[in-house]
């Protein structure tokens, strides 16, 4: 199973551009598979500390737009996260499975634990999901997904783990200077949940009106980092094992009971 991660710009005047890159990477390594960053249709709303309406309400129609035209990765199915407004009026950010076959984005989950500080004013611009970790099942895998910073809550990754999940993807928006921290915990993650990990983040130029720093990672259930993407090298891919994931679960440390 070929999967692929990325990096790229969401800004105006810079996503198509990415997009079509992206696409023509896909096509050219024959992926299956392409985990996008969080919230990666439209700018980084969070970076402002007061929220708007308006412009979540612009951000949830471009990111409806562009899920709508996701066969043009020519991927047969993506992960990312969406921002909605719910039937009770609030704002969530959420994460969908979309698939080929049927051409729809299918819900899988909103993000439970958000950050509130200089660049990340997400618990002012949105609420909180259900406390729930489910699996979606995408191209024969079982898919567990924690949005940026859920991925520190590694209960959960256990969770996924004794959920049997093959993939753990983690969709982020994270700055430059934590990048290997980040790594670090990605590989962890891995290791706790004896899946592949998964990570695709938002890129801006350094200085930019956002930090987020880029770098996505493909990482194996022992937590050996196999690909991960810089500015010169925004998408990567990686041939992954299925049978290594599943095996995985009855090693260590993954068969240790809780």
């Amino acid at each position: 199973m070929k999967v692929t991660v990325c990096q790229f710009d969401p800004r105006a005047g810079h996503l198509d551009e990415a997009l079509d890159k992206l696409a023509a990477h896909v096509r050219a390594h024959e992926s299956r598979f392409v985990l996008l960053p969080e919230l990666c249709f439209s700018e980084w709303l969070a970076a402002d500390p007061e929220p708007d309406a308006g412009r979540w309400r612009r951000a949830v129609e471009a990111h409806d737009a562009r899920i709508a035209g996701l066969d043009a990765l020519g991927a047969e199915a993506v992960v990312g996260t969406r921002p909605i407004v719910n039937a009770n009026g609030s704002r969530r950010n959420a994460a969908y499975l979309w698939d080929a076959r049927s051409g729809t984005a299918a819900s899988l989950r909103e993000k439970y634990y958000l950050p509130d500080e200089e660049g990340y004013w997400e618990h002012r611009w949105y609420d909180r999901g259900e406390k729930r970790f489910d699996l979606g099942r995408a191209l024969g895998m079982r898919v567990g997904v924690q949005i940026c910073t859920e991925m520190w809550f590694f209960e959960w990754a256990r969770h996924y783990g004794a959920s049997r999940a093959d993939l753990l993807c983690v969709p982020r928006v994270t700055p430059h200077a934590s990048a290997d921290k980040w790594l670090a915990g990605g590989r962890t993650a891995a290791v706790c949940s004896g899946a592949y990990c998964l990570s695709s983040n938002l890129w801006y130029p350094p200085g930019g009106e956002a930090d987020c720093g880029g770098l996505g990672w493909i990482i194996d259930p022992e937590g050996d980092v196999l690909a991960r993407t810089d500015p010169d090298n925004p998408f990567a891919t990686v041939e992954i094992d299925l049978d290594l994931a599943r095996r995985s679960k009855s090693t260590y440390p993954r068969y240790v009971p809780e």
